[in-house]
């Protein structure tokens, strides 16, 4: 009953907000009556909970194609972005936390002069667990989504009984949403910014200093025999950068930087891929500066990766790195496993832990993490999918269990992550594309590890390019309680390395 009366205070205050607008940060709230049928048949119901009338829009759980409609007053002159959140209820006996149901809204903007429409950004879709019944739930629709600011927001929300993770059958009671403006997130300090390519960064921090390589070519081209690989450091935060050194450049291969870590005495490990020559390889690097790096291992893989990601220590002092070959096509020729070290680098073995996978099961560019106790925590990026893949061992790294999640708000979206040893907690880095905005999902790995649906909203923590190839592809590390994060962000053969501090 509690929730249902904070229901109506929250819609209690939206007249203000439609008449008065709103400032950034101030939330501007539409009730179900504020909406009209966008498409299907959706219906404006009164339900009734003892002596408490609530109006709902009631969303089937089994027609698919159903939306509703509304519009908000013009938004602030200095938002950059909004954040969305539905109020929901169901009100069926059978409700309860073992189901979920999935919403998605759209958005569009009115502005003079301009087409009907104009910006229009289709939104990914939201999984949730359900309450007991008459519950009300709030779910964060988007974060933070880019907008034009001054001017008015065409939403439309909609359930997606059609998606298989939505498996409540009844209708549920759409009650409100809310929209919070909101100031732009930071854009990173420039690490390189040459005219051509400049992508595909990947960062360590060896001691207090932050080391940062990555790969400049002309374009999006990852076997260009002019692109090679690059380092640069910093010892004040990323704030200032010394002078590029070169790591790699044969001009018969495109160097591109995959992977990194440290090795069991701390100096900082580099996975390079060298494809495009006569002889696909990926070579390992060392450095004990971030400076002068040398040649350690060319492993003999089979099959050969097309990526091979960050090094993570084993209690055994093992070293491990994840990897995932195949093609990008839709033949079922994909897999991915485990590279492991027992003589600090210098050799490795290969182990496959699945193979023959279809594209939207393949598990790309893995970020893990370990937490102890034999316990092995990942995200992997999706190709073809619509979340982000989990990946866990129980015993160090021999076996592994692969996973859905709930993580939604992603476009070929490379994950990184941070594990705090002190709180337990673990951070997932990672830009979605296509609109341009680097979010964070932290959570104490506990809740995670046996549940790959668990993970919290997103938080936006940079801002990019929305350019969806130009951009993206972040990698971090840490130094204390700050996590640095690199990423590259541009337009068309013109891109720029990027670093970012979170706190």
């Amino acid at each position: 009953m509690r929730g249902l009366k904070q229901a109506i205070c929250w819609i209690g205050v939206w007249a203000a907000a439609v008449a008065f607008g709103a400032n950034v940060g101030e939330t501007i709230y539409l009730p179900a009556d504020s909406f009209h049928l966008a498409t299907g048949n959706p219906s404006l119901l009164c339900w009734t909970k003892g002596s408490t009338p609530l109006p709902v829009w009631s969303l089937s759980g089994g027609t698919v194609g159903q939306s509703i409609a509304g519009i908000t007053p013009p938004l602030p002159s200095d938002c950059a972005g909004v954040k969305v959140e539905i109020l929901v209820t169901a009100s069926d006996a059978s409700a309860d936390p073992k189901f979920s149901d999935v919403y998605r809204m759209n958005l569009s903007q009115v502005v003079e002069g301009e087409s009907v429409g104009c910006g229009e950004s289709i939104g990914k879709p939201v999984r949730t667990p359900l309450a007991a019944p008459w519950i009300v739930r709030r779910i964060v629709l988007d974060s933070y989504r880019p907008v034009r600011p001054g001017v008015p927001l065409v939403i439309r929300i909609q359930r997606e009984p059609g998606d298989p993770d939505d498996t409540f059958v009844k209708p549920t009671g759409l009650i409100s949403v809310a929209i919070t403006p909101l100031t732009s997130p930071p854009t990173g300090q420039i690490v390189q910014n040459a005219p051509g390519y400049n992508s595909w960064p990947m960062m360590q921090a060896i001691g207090e200093k932050l080391v940062c390589t990555y790969s400049k070519g002309k374009g999006h081209n990852i076997i260009e025999g002019i692109r090679g690989v690059y380092a640069r450091t910093s010892t004040d935060g990323g704030k200032t950068w010394t002078q590029e050194t070169c790591v790699a450049n044969d001009p018969a291969y495109g160097e591109v930087t995959i992977g990194k870590g440290l090795d069991n005495d701390g100096a900082m490990l580099l996975w390079i891929r060298c494809f495009g020559g006569p002889t696909p390889h990926h070579d390992l690097y060392r450095s004990v500066d971030g400076v002068t790096f040398t040649r350690l291992a060319t492993p003999a893989l089979s099959p050969l990766p097309v990526q091979i990601t960050d090094v993570i220590h084993l209690p055994s002092g093992k070293l491990m790195s994840l990897w995932f070959a195949g093609s990008y096509n839709e033949k079922k020729n994909k897999s991915w496993g485990t590279l492991t070290s027992e003589d600090n680098g210098k050799t490795w073995t290969q182990r496959t832990v699945e193979k023959e996978l279809e594209k939207d099961e393949w598990p790309t560019e893995q970020s893990v993490v370990y937490l102890g106790d034999g316990r092995i925590l990942g995200i992997a990026r999706t190709e073809s999918g619509t979340s982000q893949f989990q990946l866990t061992s129980v015993d160090d790294g021999t076996t592994w269990k692969r996973m859905k999640t709930n993580i939604r708000d992603v476009m070929a979206s490379s994950p990184s992550l941070i594990y705090d040893p002190e709180t337990k907690t673990v951070s997932n880095y990672y830009y979605e594309r296509g609109r341009g905005v680097i979010r964070r999902r932290a959570v104490a790995a506990e809740t995670v590890f046996g549940n790959p649906y668990a993970w919290p909203d997103s938080e936006p923590v940079g801002i990019g390019s929305d350019q969806p190839w130009e951009s993206g592809n972040v990698n971090a590390t840490r130094i204390g309680n700050t996590h640095y994060l690199s990423y590259y962000s541009g337009k068309g053969t013109n891109t720029t390395v990027f670093v970012l501090p979170v706190n």
